[in-house]
């Protein structure tokens, strides 16, 4: 493909306020993730180490998953699109203190509600183990495993929305970079005191070290919690319980979230339909053993970009669009949402292509040692490239989601939302039962989904908003779909004659990456640049211009 064959390269209207905030407060949120991300690879590497893709690291998965579920759902979901929305309307139109009042009775029904679903989850943990995971019960005491930790694991889901609003109220006053690292200390803490309970402390108690981690879980939630808890006192935000069932804010937000945990929930739900399939596969050197962990470790690949870019520019969007739609300024609204996805364009179309050819090097140097065996990574890597071809389209629709409800529509991505879930359930049939493919099948079933439900999200935006600047985003996909292209080939020529082994060792893995990874971002950037990428130039800016400001001041200050 050449440049001339290109569509041409399109500008839009300046609108520099706006996307300098998004890009500013995005960069601050990626930066944050990244050093989250990271602590949650080293949490994830010592898993693999201390207890491989097997019985018990299946168990603690699916036990996990369970009241995981709320991490999409509200820390980067409903409780977001819902509570930001109405706690910076309060903000903007009312006083601090009306606003902490909402936030009060935000947190009390929380505490109420959440607790409940707790204490439910805990009591029908059997129940929803034996839905979740069939397939566990044709293993001696893996099923009876599974239920220990979830039933320990449960209350995670209530720190974790607890901590969804602290990040909300965050998020609305203009501090993008505690919530974004509250995770680490998630990370720190699960790791920490589950090493602690696990295997120092649990041993005289009876607790098995899968039990401990389990614990750690739960430790790590408080933490994360509680960190962000501290920011919020200092910017004078007081928590007490606080009863009001009739206040018009609250009533809002239950009337959004209703909608919005329905229209976040599919890939969740995806997820643990794919769990439920993967359990009653047979594989045919692990038997039951392996498959719900392959496809967890791959997962977690896909998470890193997500989190990095994606879930980072949804954050910094909505309170601009939010308040684009309040002031009824649709063209600044649809500007800054094409530019946003323009860059998620820049930044995942190049990683998805990246995952697919290096992902086999990628899983065998972070996870291959110990119980993690060769098998392992080959089997996790073929995971990884299925989910990798679904990237975009997921990243995509973090950012189209936020949009509707910025404009009061919470019903759309709802109903898009049941129409994708029913899409999983009918894809891995087919694939599994009549293509008679393995467990990858799930892994392809999830990307099909979420590239339709992208479709659609973006269809019915832009018929809402008369437009999304298509002839722009047409030409930044191509163009950057291009020089991604100019990347990967190269790359996966490199992989295939210099490292062509399947047994290779984690050294041989770090020095394929380490030729790989800063070759690849070389030929990108002189690709993108070759192309006429005009998101290169904004990304770059955006990265240079402060350091030059910095140095500037600098200087005058040696000078003075």
């Amino acid at each position: 493909m050449t440049v001339s064959t290109l569509p041409e390269p399109i500008l839009l209207e300046e609108s520099p306020q706006a996307h300098q905030e998004v890009m500013r407060s995005a960069g601050i949120v990626s930066a944050a993730v990244l050093l989250s991300r990271l602590t949650g690879l080293v949490r994830e590497v010592i898993m693999a180490n201390l207890f491989g893709a097997g019985f018990a690291q299946d168990s603690f998965l699916l036990g996990f998953r369970i009241p995981n579920l709320t991490r999409d759902l509200f820390a980067e979901g409903a409780l977001s699109s819902a509570f930001v929305p109405t706690f910076t309307t309060s903000l903007v139109k009312g006083t601090k203190l009306q606003a902490g009042e909402l936030a009060n009775l935000v947190t009390t029904a929380i505490l109420v509600i959440v607790g409940s679903l707790c204490l439910i989850g805990m009591f029908f943990a059997p129940g929803l183990v034996g839905l979740l995971a069939p397939g566990f019960a044709a293993v001696p005491g893996k099923f009876e495993l599974a239920v220990r930790l979830t039933r320990i694991m449960f209350p995670f889901l209530l720190f974790m929305a607890l901590a969804a609003q602290a990040t909300g109220m965050l998020n609305s006053s203009g501090s993008f970079g505690i919530p974004a690292v509250a995770s680490i200390f998630f990370n720190i803490g699960s790791v920490g005191f589950g090493l602690l309970i696990g295997f120092l402390i649990g041993p005289h108690l009876g607790v098995a070290p899968i039990e401990g981690m389990a614990y750690g879980v739960l430790a790590g939630g408080a933490l994360q919690f509680g960190w962000q808890r501290i920011k919020l006192h200092s910017m004078g935000f007081r928590f007490r319980l606080a009863w009001n069932w009739s206040h018009p804010g609250l009533r809002r937000i239950f009337g959004l979230m209703l909608s919005a945990i329905v229209g976040n929930l599919a890939v969740q739900v995806n997820v643990i339909v794919n769990t439920g399939f993967a359990t009653s596969l047979l594989d045919p050197v692990r038997g039951h053993n392996g498959p719900v962990s392959w496809l967890g470790y791959a997962l977690r690949f896909i998470q890193l970009p997500l989190g990095l870019f994606a879930v980072a520019f949804a954050s910094a969007m909505l309170p601009s669009v939010s308040r684009s739609a309040a002031a009824n300024n649709f063209n600044e609204f649809r500007r800054t949402l094409a530019r946003s996805l323009a860059m998620v364009f820049l930044l995942t179309i190049p990683s998805s292509l990246a995952l697919i050819v290096l992902g086999r090097p990628i899983i065998g140097a972070i996870f291959q040692s110990g119980h993690f065996q060769v098998y392992d990574t080959q089997q996790t890597a073929t995971a990884l490239t299925w989910y990798a071809t679904g990237l975009v389209a997921y990243a995509s629709a973090r950012i189209l989601s936020p949009a509707f409800y910025a404009l009061s529509d919470a019903l759309t991505p709802m109903v898009i939302s049941i129409f994708s879930i029913l899409l999983n359930i009918a894809f891995p049939l087919f694939f599994l039962r009549v293509m008679h493919m393995n467990f990858a099948a799930l892994a392809l079933t999830t990307a099909l989904t979420v590239a339709l439900e992208c479709l659609c999200l973006a269809e019915c935006l832009r018929r809402k908003l008369g437009g999304l600047e298509g002839r722009y985003l047409w030409s930044s996909f191509v163009r950057i779909t291009a020089a991604s292209l100019v990347m990967a080939v190269p790359l996966l020529i490199i992989s295939r004659e210099l490292f062509p082994g399947v047994s290779a060792s984690r050294e041989a893995y770090w020095l394929e990456l380490g030729i790989c990874i800063p070759f690849g971002v070389l030929l990108f950037v002189l690709a993108a640049r070759a192309l006429k990428v005009v998101e290169i130039q904004y990304l770059s800016d955006q990265m240079v211009k402060p350091l030059q400001t910095r140095l500037a001041a600098a200087r005058a200050k040696l000078q003075s």
